[in-house]
């Protein structure tokens, strides 16, 4: 599934191309997406100019002059990439948004559990009770000690709670945590001010890296000037269960199932 660094290296990638421009025509060709999209959904983005792009979490956000707001979500396999009118439309490409400079900013979803809606007002249902963003300055290691104190729950889904922090996926969850040298299994309240404090701090950097180098690779994945993600090259423990931890070079890591997500840490470095 795309997660945050693969959502804002997206928006980064099609900002350029569709800011400032003029939507000339839609075409929606399969509304059965995660969420039906509307009858009037081609109504409402039709000659409207786009002002800016935006991040919510793993949202997408495009605010219209006419302010309504397209929010899409990219679901498990979902894609948008920047091409022209003369390129055909490949099987899956569900939605496409033409611009007045000849440009077409199409949406790609094999899956279908992306979603696309338009807006108008401040929020929408979708972004309501979600975390602070974890690149802010609302987000410190202070803050999850606090939210953490009545948490029972496992460290590693504490921080991928949505209403805790957003865009904390599966795989950063992994990478962070290495990095901080926690273990994914403690209980959330059992760990120390001092240690979120390096939480905190490890979640913005990798998430920064992430983004650097355009996401991680995986699946269908792939950024707005259609290419792919790098920051697999550099992974430390996700995808790695059973191999020779890159930091102590001792032990080899161990793979656990977490809500039925894998989760990869070292029995060394990790505590």
């Amino acid at each position: 599934m795309p997660e945050l660094p693969e959502v804002e290296t997206t928006r980064r990638g099609i900002a350029p191309h569709i800011e400032g421009q003029r939507i000339v025509n839609v075409i929606v060709r399969d509304r059965r997406l995660r969420w039906p999209i509307t009858q009037d959904f081609e109504r409402q983005l039709s000659e409207a100019i786009i002002t800016q792009t935006r991040r919510r979490a793993k949202y997408l956000l495009i605010d219209l002059d006419s302010g309504a707001t397209v929010l899409i979500h990219l679901g498990m396999s979902g894609s948008l990439r920047m091409t022209t009118a003369n390129e055909l439309p490949r099987k899956h490409d569900h939605v496409d948004i033409l611009l007045e400079s000849g440009m077409l900013l199409r949406y790609h979803d094999p899956r279908r559990f992306g979603s696309m809606h338009c807006f108008v007002g401040q929020s929408h249902a979708l972004l309501e009770h979600l975390g602070p963003e974890p690149l802010s300055a609302d987000f410190t290691g202070e803050y999850l000690f606090q939210q953490s104190r009545k948490r029972g729950s496992a460290v590693k889904l504490f921080i991928m709670d949505a209403k805790v922090v957003v865009g904390v996926g599966n795989i950063y969850a992994n990478e962070a945590l290495f990095m901080a040298g926690i273990r994914p299994d403690r209980t959330a309240n059992g760990i120390s001010k001092k240690r979120y404090m390096a939480l905190a701090e490890s979640i913005k950097a990798v998430l920064a890296n992430a983004i650097e180098v355009g996401g991680t690779t995986l699946r269908d994945f792939v950024g707005g000037d259609g290419k792919a993600g790098y920051f697999a090259q550099s992974l430390q423990v996700y995808g790695r269960g059973g191999d020779l931890c890159k930091r102590c070079k001792i032990r080899r890591l161990r793979e656990i199932r977490q809500s039925s997500r894998a989760t990869v840490y070292c029995t060394r470095c990790q505590r």
